[in-house]
C-alpha cells in the first residue's frame, strides 16, 4: 500500500509544502501498459550521466593544468572531489529517501546536479572548480542512490532482472563514452563545455522524472535521521579513499598514508558501534546478516575492482608496449564496457528464469579466464582484444543478476538504503581497482624493465592481469555462497 504521505494530492498542498511532495504522474502515463518501462528509461538517464561525469573529466586534466598553471596532483582533485562526495553520501541519501520519498530526492538531485554543473563551467579558479564539483557530486549521489530502488518499486518481479540489466547497460555506456565524449567536447569548446552540456540533459531528466516516475511506496516513515552516523562515516570514507589515492605516489608506508588508513579504521569501527546502538541508524546492519545480500555486495565490490583495474592498466600496455596512439588505445579499450553493455540486458532477462547464482558465478569465471589469458596472447592483437571483449561479456553476465539479487534480499521499506549501499560499492571498487592494479603494474614494470620501457610494460601488465584474474575468481566463489533461488523478493522481508 502507498504511504500516507505519498497519497497527499500536490494540487491541494500550498506554498513550500508542495515542494516537499512527490507529484503524481499524468493519468495517461499511469494507465499505460508500458509505464514501468518509461520509469526505467528515465532512471537510465541518471545512471548514464553519473558514470559519464565520473570519467569524462579525466580528459580535461592536461587542459586544466595549462589554464590554471597547476600541478597534476592539484588537478586530480577535480575528479577526486566528485568521487569522494559521491561515495560518502550514497548510503545516507538512500536511507533518507526511504523516509521522505525516492522520487523526491531523485528529482531534486538533478536540480542540484544542474546547478553544480553550471557553476563548474563558470569556475574562475581551480579551487572554485573543485568546490563546485562537490556540489555536483551531491546531486549525483541523490539520483544515483535511488536508481535501482525506483526500478524495484516500479517493475513487476518477473521483469526485474531485464530492467536492472538495461540500467547496467546505461551505466556501462556512460563509462565507455566518457573519455570519447570528453575529448570531443573539449575539442569543440574547451573544458568548460563538458560541464555546461549537463544542464540541458539535466533539465530533460527533471521533466521526465516528474512525469514518468511514480510516487514512492513502502516508505519507513519520517524519523530522526542519524546525522552523527553520517558525521562519522563521511570522514571515514574520505580518509580511506585519499589514502588509496596517495599510496601509489607517496608510498604505502609513508606517515600520511599510514595515518589515513589508521584514521579510517578507527572511524569505521566507531561507525559500526554507533549504528548498533542508534534507534534509527543510517545503516541497518541487519541487512548484512542475510547471505544473499552480503555475498552480493562483497562480490559486486570485487567485480567493480576488476572492471576499473582493467581499464586502468590496459591503456598503459597498449600505448607503451604496443605503441598505439592514445586515440586508438581508447577506442580499443571500449570493447570491455561495450561487451558489458551489450550482455547486461540479456543476462537480466535470463536471470529471471535461471536465478542469480549461475550467471554471477559463470560470469566472473569467464572474466577470470579471459583476463588471465590476455598476458599470454600479447603477440596477437586481435586475440587480445577479443579476450578483452569476452571479459566485458562476463562482467555483463554478472552485474544485473547480482544487483537484482541484492535488492531482492532487502526489505521493500529499505530499498533506498540497499540501492545506496549497492551504488557505494561501485565507487569503492573504482578506487580499489585504480590503486591495486596500478601498484601491481608499477611493481611488475619495475622488476621487468630492461633496455626499453616496452619490456617493463609487458611485465607490469602481466602481473596486474594475473592479480585481477585472481580477484575475479574470488568474486565467483563469493557469488556462489548466495545459494539457489529466484530473483523475486522474499515476501517475509517486508514484515521486518
Amino acid at each position: 500500500m502507498p504511504d500516507a504521505a505519498s497519497l497527499i494530492d500536490p494540487q491541494v498542498a500550498t506554498g513550500w509544502r508542495r515542494l516537499a511532495l512527490e507529484p503524481a504522474r499524468p493519468r495517461a502515463v499511469r494507465e499505460a501498459t508500458f509505464a514501468p518501462w518509461l520509469a526505467v528509461g528515465t532512471v537510465c538517464i541518471g545512471a548514464f550521466m553519473g558514470q559519464l561525469d565520473a570519467s569524462i573529466v579525466t580528459l580535461a586534466f592536461p587542459t586544466l593544468r595549462h589554464d590554471f598553471s597547476a600541478s597534476l596532483a592539484d588537478v586530480q582533485w577535480v575528479g577526486q572531489a566528485y568521487l569522494l562526495t559521491l561515495v560518502g553520501l550514497l548510503m545516507a541519501v538512500g536511507r533518507y529517501a526511504d523516509m521522505i520519498g525516492r522520487k523526491l530526492l531523485y528529482t531534486y538531485g538533478f536540480v542540484i546536479f544542474i546547478a553544480g554543473s553550471a557553476l563548474c563551467g563558470l569556475a574562475p579558479s581551480l579551487e572554485a572548480l573543485i568546490a563546485f564539483r562537490v556540489v555536483q557530486g551531491v546531486g549525483a549521489a541523490m539520483f544515483q542512490a535511488n536508481s535501482v530502488a525506483i526500478i524495484v518499486g516500479v517493475m513487476p518481479k518477473d521483469r526485474l532482472g531485464r530492467a536492472i540489466g538495461i540500467q547496467g547497460a546505461a551505466q556501462a555506456l556512460g563509462l565507455a563514452l566518457g573519455p570519447a565524449v570528453g575529448g570531443l567536447l573539449i575539442g569543440l569548446g574547451g573544458w568548460r563545455l563538458i560541464f555546461f552540456v549537463n544542464v540541458p540533459v539535466g533539465i530533460i531528466g527533471i521533466i521526465l522524472a516528474r512525469l514518468l516516475i511514480p510516487r514512492s511506496r513502502h516508505l519507513t516513515g519520517r524519523s530522526r535521521f542519524d546525522w552523527l552516523g553520517l558525521g562519522i562515516f563521511l570522514p571515514a570514507v574520505c580518509a580511506f579513499l585519499v589514502a588509496i589515492s596517495y599510496g601509489p605516489h607517496d608510498g604505502w608506508t609513508s606517515p600520511m598514508v599510514v595515518g589515513l588508513f589508521v584514521a579510517a579504521a578507527v572511524l569505521f569501527a566507531a561507525f559500526i558501534a554507533r549504528e548498533r546502538r542508534a534507534a534509527t541508524p543510517m545503516l541497518d546492519l541487519r541487512l548484512f546478516r542475510r547471505l544473499p545480500f552480503s555475498a552480493g555486495i562483497a562480490s559486486g565490490l570485487l567485480s567493480y575492482l576488476v572492471l576499473f583495474g582493467t581499464m586502468t592498466v590496459v591503456p598503459f600496455y597498449l600505448e607503451v608496449a604496443r605503441h598505439q596512439p592514445s586515440g586508438t588505445a581508447g577506442a580499443e579499450l571500449l570493447l570491455l564496457p561495450l561487451g558489458l553493455g551489450i550482455t547486461a540486458p540479456i543476462a537480466g532477462r535470463l536471470a529471471e528464469r535461471l536465478g542469480a547464482r549461475p550467471l554471477t558465478v559463470g560470469g566472473m569465471i569467464i572474466t577470470a579466464v579471459a583476463l588471465g589469458l590476455t598476458p599470454f596472447v600479447d603477440s596477437r592483437l586481435a586475440l587480445f582484444l577479443g579476450l578483452l571483449a569476452i571479459a566485458g561479456v562476463g562482467l555483463g553476465a554478472f552485474t544485473p543478476p547480482n544487483n537484482a539479487a541484492i535488492m531482492g534480499a532487502a526489505p521493500a521499506r529499505l530499498s533506498g538504503l540497499a540501492s545506496g549501499v549497492l551504488n557505494m560499492t561501485r565507487g569503492l571498487g573504482t578506487s580499489l581497482g585504480l590503486a591495486l592494479a596500478g601498484v601491481a603494474y608499477t611493481i611488475g614494470a619495475g622488476a621487468g624493465a630492461g633496455a626499453s620501457g616496452s619490456a617493463g610494460a609487458v611485465h607490469g601488465y602481466r602481473d596486474a592481469m594475473i592479480l585481477l584474474a585472481v580477484v575475479a575468481a574470488a568474486a565467483a566463489v563469493i557469488a556462489g555462497l548466495r545459494g539457489r533461488g529466484p530473483l523475486n523478493r522474499d515476501p517475509t522481508l517486508s514484515a521486518e
